[in-house]
């Protein structure tokens, strides 16, 4: 029998130490959400607190498109940044987004939504390469020399934006978005708890997003960054 018990006492032990450590990591990612949360909770403002020319940019952060149409979040984060810059807190928008395949292309799509909507062609610049929060950040501040900037996303996703935005070095606020319930939000939560994770040791290390390329300053002509996408050709 004495076989058997030293079998199971290893066991035991095997399932106390993996108890152990999942809820060291569950205790870490706690931390580091609350420690995000709490680092840029003052940096969500209202619209109407923000001033004239207050910043070099508005930074709408790309989401899914639905071929030459915004997804819901999409098109609210879209409204929320021409609002902005009809107020003029600032003249010039960054649309960045996902244009990694030929076949699908969230900032041409923003592009044409936001000029259809009276905002000119030569004051929004297009992202191509924002393939993640991280990467749209990195860009803005390396790519198109901005210094300051309001960011416009959704609320649960706009505490990890401000704190990479920060953590770069820049000076950001931060505009919520939600105009109406989104489906798959409890999914996208729980994501974003990870997410943060990544994030919060991305700006420790800083690693180099995919693609840089030659800077296209903000303060001179959006249409510099126009590609002539096949997407919104009609046929």
């Amino acid at each position: 029998m004495e076989p058997i018990t030293k079998f199971f006492q290893v066991i035991v032990k095997l399932l106390v130490s993996g108890i152990i450590f999942v809820l060291m990591i569950l205790a870490a990612v706690v931390a580091i959400n609350g420690y995000m949360y709490i680092s840029v909770k003052n940096d969500i403002v209202p619209p109407d607190s923000l001033k004239k020319g207050q910043a070099d940019c508005i930074l709408v952060l790309g989401a899914g498109v639905w071929g030459k149409k915004p997804s819901p979040m999409l098109e609210d984060r879209l409204k929320t940044g021409i609002d902005l810059y009809k107020k003029s807190v600032s003249d010039r928008i960054i649309i960045s987004g996902d244009h990694g395949q030929d076949n699908y292309d969230e900032v041409n799509v923003m592009k044409q939504f936001a000029v259809e909507r009276g905002v000119p062609s030569e004051h929004i610049f297009m992202d191509h390469a924002g393939f993640s929060t991280y990467e749209s950040m990195y860009r803005a501040r390396d790519v198109f020399k901005v210094q300051k900037m309001v960011v416009v996303t959704q609320k649960y996703h706009l505490y990890r934006a401000l704190y990479v935005a920060k953590g770069l070095g820049l000076q950001a606020k931060g505009v919520i978005a939600d105009k109406r319930a989104y489906a798959g939000q409890s999914y996208r939560n729980l994501r974003e708890w990870v997410a943060r994770v990544k994030d919060f040791f991305y700006t420790l290390v800083k690693p180099l997003p995919t693609y840089l390329g030659d800077a296209i300053p903000v303060k001179g002509n959006g249409d510099a960054t126009n590609d002539n996408s096949p997407l919104l050709v009609d046929p």
